[in-house]
């Protein structure tokens, strides 16, 4: 895995529709999470290591035993740039494993973001925090004796998308696309050589040439 990338500047730089189309080239079409995945603040953009924790329904607490266990290892064990991944089988009505106090502490942990397919809720307290979330859906419900953590740092879909702990996770308002860790490198470097020629492009088309003419000479559309 690859362990010099700098998430922070590259966050300025790529966008998740590159990122789709450079994947596409590499024979990996479907890396782009289901269109109900949305940022809470659409200015915000993530992009770091997938943490991935999978989620799954109960229907009742069991007395003496803590709910939020493995939910709170994965949390504590957050570095920086880790983007937890909660995997939850689509938007619910019953599963909001994300809020306040989980941000508070990712966000002190270095963690860069949190994606996931079911709910999220305390959202004016995520956005005055500034940190970047990606959800299925918004509800006030608490996941205690709705739903439970039963693993985490193990592959998981979310989204619609195959997800492996250490896996690139990259979202912004178009929204969250999934780089397997084997191509990262690949991936990037394809994805900053594409965004040149889409800067060379619409230099050419703000000068009042063609469509058609741009893209016979660089063939980016």
């Amino acid at each position: 895995m690859a362990t010099d990338i700098d998430f922070k500047a590259l966050k300025g730089v790529l966008y998740s529709a590159v990122l789709s189309d450079v994947l596409d080239g590499f024979g990996c079409p479907n890396q782009a999470m289901r269109p109900f995945v949305r940022p809470l603040d659409e200015g915000k953009v993530l992009f770091g290591r997938a943490r991935t924790g999978l989620y799954a329904h109960v229907y009742g607490v069991t007395e003496g035993r803590n709910p939020y266990e493995v939910e709170i290892a994965l949390v504590d064990d957050l570095g920086t740039d880790d983007i937890v991944i909660l995997a939850c089988d689509g938007p619910t009505t019953r599963i909001a494993p994300w809020g306040e106090l989980l941000t508070t502490a990712a966000r002190c942990r270095g963690a860069g973001g949190c994606v996931t397919d079911g709910l999220v809720r305390d959202v004016r307290h995520i956005r005055r925090l500034g940190f970047p979330v990606f959800h299925g859906g918004i509800g006030p419900l608490d996941t205690k004796g709705r739903a439970e953590m039963t693993a985490r740092d193990v592959p998981v879909e979310c989204g619609g998308v195959r997800v492996e702990p250490g896996d690139l996770v990259f979202g912004d308002v178009d929204g969250v696309v999934v780089i397997p860790q084997a191509l990262a490198a690949a991936v990037i470097e394809t994805a900053l050589e594409k965004i040149h020629g889409e800067n060379k492009t619409r230099e050419h088309l703000e000068q009042g040439m063609l469509l058609a003419d741009v893209y016979a000479r660089y063939g980016i559309l």
